[in-house]
């Protein structure tokens, strides 16, 4: 330890451990090139971005926790300023996460408020944006995220309008962007699906009757996490007999017993990058009736596969699907069809910002290379067994489009 230094001085500023970057300097460039076109053709001087997925998206940054909930006076304001004509950006952070900007992050300019510091967060940001000459025209925050609460986010607006500054919303901005994944990215969500894949494998070698939802939880949590996987956006969630009407209830101690259908929807996850995928098991032989009506929704990503090409209109794929359950016969029984954008993986969700179904017009959207979805065929059973859900993700490449996921889509039985 450095005379004169407490232990925390040194550190805070001298350990250095190996960097956890996961995408080439190239690849961070080109998002912050990207990022700084878009924000010239809407008019906006300055970003700040505060979401865990946009700061994750341009500079690395990475932790389990983002104070959402967290006390009054510990406000969720650390974030990445990008100036749009300026090729580098600045992060703000605390100090008990500077080592883990320099663990995760590609900047080389951090600007950390220290804990002897008196001014509260957005105050520091302010400042030193003002200071930096970054202050001039029309700032974007990120204001229909829930990171920072509407309380908190307040405070940062008036500071900036203080400064001369007008403040936009430009929540889109990078959704946009972030929505047309690169090749690395790609590669990535590929791999998250065999690891998705992985913990199907264990449920189906590990289930039987008698276990608890949290038992068959706990073998593919492991599994997966042995393969590499991470902890994903949202639970897995293991729902057993007529709790699988609740597609979002808790695993629980339930009892899977006999006869009962069970839901397993996970996503597999890899350094952030994530697949949702769900199968449908029948603890012995199901009644013939509900084992028709699950393959039934089954079939329908046979159908999804012919329909599905990059640059393909949504509302073909959408009409292709629906004309497909009408002629089954099945349209009517329906809890939802339809898919929605695989974003990062932070919690508490798994979902990104854009979805899909046969009911909407898409008005003319494609799924452009690049584009990762998901597509649910989830339909209430006969017999009072429930709901079933059937969910895969596809990918669409410049070359391809293809379903991710190796299991079949069919009803699994547990004999």
């Amino acid at each position: 330890m450095f005379k004169g230094s407490s232990a925390k001085e040194t550190n805070l500023k001298f350990c250095t451990p190996e960097p956890e970057i996961v995408f080439s300097l190239d690849e961070y460039w080109t998002r912050l090139r990207r990022t700084r076109e878009a924000m010239e053709t809407a008019g906006i001087d300055l970003l700040y971005l505060t979401a865990p997925e946009s700061r994750y998206y341009i500079s690395g940054f990475n932790s389990d926790w983002y104070q959402a909930q967290s006390p009054e006076d510990w406000h969720p304001l650390s974030g990445v300023a990008v100036k749009a004509d300026t090729d580098r950006f600045i992060t703000f952070e605390r100090d008990v996460n500077e080592v883990l900007v320099r663990l995760t992050t590609v900047g080389h300019d951090a600007r950390i408020r220290a804990g002897s510091d008196e001014r509260p967060m957005h105050r520091f940001i302010v400042d030193h944006l003002r200071d930096e000459g970054w202050l001039k025209g029309t700032v974007g925050l990120e204001l229909s995220n829930y990171r920072p609460s509407p309380a908190v986010s307040r405070m940062i607006e008036v500071a900036l309008e203080e400064q001369g500054c007008k403040v936009v919303d430009a929540t889109d901005l990078l959704r946009r962007i972030r929505s047309v994944k690169s090749p690395q990215e790609l590669a990535y969500v590929r791999t998250a699906a065999k690891i998705g894949d992985i913990g199907i494998r264990a449920a189906i070698n590990s289930m039987r009757p008698g276990m608890t939802e949290l038992d068959v939880y706990a073998e593919m949590v492991h599994a997966m996490a042995k393969a590499g996987g991470e902890h994903s956006g949202k639970t897995p969630s293991v729902a057993s007999g007529q709790k699988t009407l609740c597609t979002d209830a808790p695993t629980t101690r339930r009892k899977i017993m006999p006869g009962e259908i069970v839901n397993i929807d996970i996503c597999g996850c890899y350094n952030r990058y994530h697949t949702n995928f769900a199968r449908t098991f029948s603890m012995g032989q199901p009644h013939p009736e509900v084992a028709r009506r699950v393959a039934a929704s089954a079939r329908a990503f046979d159908v999804l596969a012919e329909a599905i090409r990059p640059g393909v209109a949504v509302n073909e794929v959408t009409g292709s699907v629906k004309a497909y359950y009408q002629e089954a016969g099945i349209w009517e029984e329906r809890w939802w069809v339809g898919g929605y954008e695989m974003g990062i993986a932070f919690q508490p969700d798994w979902v990104g910002p854009y979805v899909y179904d046969p009911d909407v017009d898409a008005e003319g959207r494609e799924f452009v290379p690049g584009t990762v979805v998901n597509y649910e065929s989830d339909f209430f059973l006969p017999q009072l067994a429930g709901l079933s859900l059937v969910i895969d993700t596809m990918a669409f490449s410049e070359a391809s489009a293809e379903l991710l996921h190796d299991v079949p889509p069919d009803l699994i039985v547990i004999e």
